[in-house]
């Protein structure tokens, strides 16, 4: 079994270095063959809206939009918090298509099975 690491990601466009950070790392850890989970709470289920993304850009890294779709592409999963979405208002309809909506335990299971865990 590869190794694994979950990654939490709390922010949105309100803090683009900390909705980039996420991204970044996770795209790291994919070219060094490890398995990424990113799950995103509170505000940070604003990065799996479709076109969301597209206008977030933090000083010294890729845009969002390549970094999460890079994430995508190269094997990494999202995750989005199903009862953060309901709190804004988000339908399933709104999220990028490859985004996986759950509640508490999956993501207790994805941790459980996990190497590292980070938070941003």
């Amino acid at each position: 079994m590869a190794e694994k690491i979950v990654i939490f990601a709390t922010h949105g466009g309100e803090d683009p270095e900390k909705a980039s950070l996420p991204f970044v790392v996770g795209n790291a850890a994919l070219a060094m063959d490890v398995q990424v989970t990113i799950v995103l709470q509170s505000m940070g289920v604003m990065l799996a809206k479709k076109e969301c993304y597209d206008h977030i850009f933090a000083a010294g890294f890729d845009s969002l939009k390549k970094l999460v779709d890079s994430f995508l592409e190269f094997g990494g999963q999202i995750y989005v918090c199903i009862p953060c979405i309901e709190a804004r208002k988000i339908t399933p309809d709104l999220l990028v298509e490859k985004a996986q909506l759950v509640k508490a335990g999956k993501v207790v299971s994805e941790v459980l099975e996990a190497k590292a865990v980070l938070n941003y």
